[in-house]
């Protein structure tokens, strides 16, 4: 094989494999009659070649292990990509659904409906979907009900650390 060839399976493995990785592992991967000396010249001539054309990616050496990675330089744009996108705004009723839970959990359906007054089953389903509500299991009751409590993504929103954190209920109770 050839020595660009080699690289190029090099760089095909690193970023497949996404582990950091010694060159032993590189060695036998490749099966070639390649000493531990030539694989790791191609690494470091692949590390220079990331940096010298500014690439997106690089190879990071991590003690006796290299590892392909995102370049620092753009950290900011992949965070933008693996950020989640704000959900859509949540309506009166799933705000009004999601308080209930808050303040009562773990609760079911049935007793949502009751303070509620109307079906929730939407609402629900849409707290269920923007991961703020969970279900936690179900009530050794007749029909087996589910209950629901929030999630940490709903302590996340409100940026608070613990239920406990909520303001009390009686602020609310005259409203």
């Amino acid at each position: 094989m050839r020595r660009d060839e080699i690289k190029s399976i090099i760089e095909a493995i690193m970023f497949a494999y996404s582990e950091p990785i010694n060159i032993t592992d590189l060695k036998n991967a490749i099966n070639e009659e390649l000493s531990s000396k030539e694989i790791e010249i191609m690494l470091n001539s692949l590390i220079v070649e990331y940096k010298e054309n500014n690439r997106g990616i690089q190879i990071i050496k991590l003690q006796d292990k290299y590892q392909m990675c995102t370049n620092k330089e753009y950290s900011e744009f992949i965070k933008n990509m693996l950020e989640p996108k704000r959900k859509k705004t949540l309506s009166q009723a799933t705000l009004e659904t999601l308080t209930i839970i808050a303040y009562k959990q773990p609760i079911t359906k049935v007793e949502i409906e009751g303070i509620r007054g109307v079906k929730s089953d939407k609402v629900i389903q849409t707290l269920l979907e923007n991961e703020l509500i969970y279900e936690a299991g179900r009530l050794e009751k007749i029909g087996k009900p589910i209950i629901y409590k929030t999630t940490n993504e709903f302590l996340k929103l409100l940026h608070i650390e613990k239920l406990e954190d909520l303001p009390p209920i009686e602020n609310y109770e005259n409203e």
